[in-house]
């Protein structure tokens, strides 16, 4: 297995070493998974840039003994539970901003003292 490091800045950002790039495909813009198990002091990383079957087992590999196939109902039950999440997320901002936008409006509509 091949290693590579990067250095962490103060604002928290890490630089992707270009092998790492060049192996996972990684473009501008691409977006990483990281994944943590809890209690582990490793880390799983995905590239969204690759298709479902691509990444099936693909943290099986970085992780040797401790990690099993996963099926596709797993996947599908995965991949909803983000969007819900998503969902939620979206849905939560979206309320906030009319919030807002309501209590920008009331404060718009005041006389002047």
């Amino acid at each position: 297995m091949a290693h590579f490091e990067s250095k962490m800045s103060s604002k928290g950002q890490l630089t992707v070493p270009a092998p790492v790039r060049k192996q996972l495909g990684l473009k501008t813009g691409d977006i990483v998974d990281f994944y943590i198990e809890e209690g582990e002091a490793a880390v799983g990383i995905v590239a969204r840039n690759k298709s479902i079957g691509e990444l099936a087992g693909m943290l099986d590999a970085y992780r040797p003994g401790k990690g099993r196939a996963v099926s596709i109902e797993e996947m599908d039950e995965a991949v909803g539970q983000h969007l819900g999440e998503k969902h939620d997320r979206i849905s939560r901002e979206w309320s906030e901003w009319q919030e807002f936008q309501r209590w920008r409006q009331s404060r718009n509509r005041r006389p002047a003292e």
